[in-house]
């Protein structure tokens, strides 16, 4: 039987695994596709911990400090209807393609997001 520490690892191991995938994209046609799958997968996991975690599960870590982070990315970064939008227009149009990729990084990034998230694995 998994415990909850091991379930919330698994889950943070996910989105951290996805975020080193989009980091490490070389920005060529048909990435825009990868963007999108990691990106979708990053945001489901986030919502399943928003969701579901609680911090009385999660000791020695500030879990509320990092759900209010999962939070503030979810209600203020939308870029699943951007990418749509732009697939069929610019999916070969490197510079854009990149640019994108780097506004979502940006975005896992604020409020040191990625870093609490990782402190938390390690914590785990």
């Amino acid at each position: 039987m998994i415990t909850h520490n091991e379930h919330l690892k698994n889950i943070l191991s996910h989105v951290l695994v996805s975020y080193n995938n989009l980091k490490e994209i070389k920005d060529k046609p048909g990435d825009l596709e990868i963007i999108k799958k990691e990106l979708l997968k990053i945001n489901g996991f986030i919502k399943v911990m928003t969701n579901n975690m609680n911090s009385k599960n999660i000791q020695s870590f500030d879990f509320e400090s990092l759900k209010s982070k999962f939070k503030h990315y979810l209600e203020n970064y939308l870029f699943e209807k951007e990418i749509e939008t732009m697939a069929p227009l610019y999916s070969n149009d490197l510079h854009r393609v990149k640019n994108m990729r780097l506004k979502i990084l940006e975005s896992l990034e604020d409020k040191k997001m990625m870093e609490s998230v990782g402190e938390l694995f390690e914590k785990i």
